[in-house]
């Protein structure tokens, strides 16, 4: 079982290139404000700022964390990746400013007040502009920032890795290259005082076999956690995924001798926080991949 696994999995390095190398369009980077944390989905990544503060308990107010220090509302931080700007002003450059508004220094259950909540622009700063929100030592724990990229596709082709002529070859991903966990260590935020979690899985993949075939929709083409989504005691006339395609002609005319598989990956991104304790789906993002595929004219399945 290992070596036809082995045999099914592509070698990035050569094979499996990412083509959204180029950012996605600023419409397509979505983001959403939930209390003071302001998360974002495109087909680069996702992640989140969260404004925070107040650790211990009882949790202390605001005011009570800055020492009579002033309170800095803004901060400024480089643009996500995914976003496509044109050229910032003369002598400005871009930025994202988050800024905390509508809080309560004096109210630390919850921090910041009910009403506290972080508002997101993108916008060409100078630097007189950027000294009004200075990055002040003693204002980090008021702000955390993560975010997260997606894994490079490792896509499995059953029964073989070399497809066979008039023998179905399966697709799907790896688990692994299908889901990404990340958790902030941000101790409280906004009405909740809870942790905040994302993730991303693949909900589905479409696949063009490159031949000139109707692409394939494959909602299952992923594997389950811990299993494999082709049986391997079946043969390939008797599976139950749907992502499959049958060539009906070798690769050998075609450059190289492999035809050349176009990936579309829909990655849904959902959050979750401790006081809700269920998953909130945030949006999808799209991500393309281009995969070579040799093709034998063989009638046998082996192996």
């Amino acid at each position: 079982m290992r070596n036809r696994v082995s045999r099914g999995f592509i070698a990035l390095s050569t094979v499996l290139l990412l083509v959204s190398t180029a950012p996605a369009a600023s419409a397509e980077t979505v983001h959403y404000p939930v209390g003071t944390c302001n998360m974002y989905v495109n087909s680069n990544g996702f992640g989140a700022y969260c404004g925070a503060g107040g650790y211990g308990s009882p949790l202390a107010s605001w005011r009570t964390l800055l020492q009579n220090r002033p309170f800095v509302p803004c901060r400024d931080f480089d643009v996500p990746p995914g976003i496509t700007l044109g050229p910032a002003p003369e002598g400005k450059e871009w930025v994202l400013r988050l800024t905390i508004v509508d809080y309560n220094l004096d109210t630390g259950e919850p921090p910041g007040g009910e009403d506290a909540h972080v508002e997101r622009a993108v916008v060409p700063v100078s630097q007189a502009e950027r000294n009004q929100c200075p990055t002040l030592g003693y204002m980090d724990s008021f702000w955390t920032r993560f975010d997260e990229g997606y894994p490079d596709p490792v896509l499995q082709v059953n029964p073989t890795f070399t497809p066979r002529v008039n023998v179905p070859a399966y697709f799907d991903l790896t688990p692994d290259s299908a889901y990404i966990k990340k958790e902030s260590n941000v101790a409280v935020f906004a009405a909740g005082g809870d942790n905040l979690t994302m993730r991303g899985v693949v909900g589905r993949i479409v696949v063009d076999p490159g031949d000139g075939s109707a692409p394939v929709n494959c909602i299952g083409g992923v594997a389950p956690l811990g299993k494999d989504s082709y049986d391997k005691k079946q043969d390939p006339f008797h599976q139950l995924s749907n992502c499959k395609h049958v060539y009906k002609r070798s690769s050998a005319k075609q450059p190289d001798g492999m035809y050349t598989i176009k990936l579309k990956i829909y990655w849904d991104v959902s959050y979750w926080r401790t006081t809700t304790n269920t998953w909130e789906k945030l949006g999808s993002a799209e991500v393309d991949a281009v995969q070579r595929l040799p093709v034998q004219e063989v009638q046998a399945v082996g192996g």
